[in-house]
């Protein structure tokens, strides 16, 4: 079973991007950084949304594509003036791929201290077995 985030080339060209645009755009395009884990009967991804509202995150399945969109927002006052903002603020989706052998409908999600945890089960049909092999008789 193979689940990745994107191709490996495309991969490298959005690192590429992400290190000539950030200059330009601003953190706003930075990825969510992402852990995936394959256990026995499931697919454990986990996000880094720190400082997110949980509210604002949505965490959908479609047609193998399972996307996670958050916002975060800095309110400021009028009498505040920013003079350094490093951290990104805005919209920030990712896109996981998903096997079509994966039980998308029975996907969970819960955000605990700036982690986003999804788990996607794997279902008995589609977990390794082993193969019984049977014994010729003798002639």
């Amino acid at each position: 079973m193979r689940l990745t985030s994107i191709d490996s080339a495309l991969r490298q060209l959005e690192r590429q991007f992400d290190r000539l645009a950030r200059p330009v755009l601003g953190d706003a395009w930075a990825a969510m950084p992402m852990d995936a884990v394959r256990r026995q009967d499931e697919i454990l991804l986990r996000f880094d949304l720190p400082g997110v509202d949980p509210d604002s995150i949505e965490v959908t399945v479609d047609r193998g594509v399972l996307t996670v969109h958050a916002r975060r927002e800095e309110p400021y006052t009028e009498d505040e003036s920013v003079f350094v903002q490093e951290r990104s603020t805005g919209d920030c989706t990712r896109q996981v791929y998903l096997p079509g052998r994966l039980d998308a409908d029975g996907a969970q999600a819960a955000y605990d201290d700036g982690v986003l945890t999804v788990r996607v089960p794997v279902p008995a049909s589609a977990r390794p077995r082993k193969v019984e092999i049977a014994k010729a008789l003798s002639k």
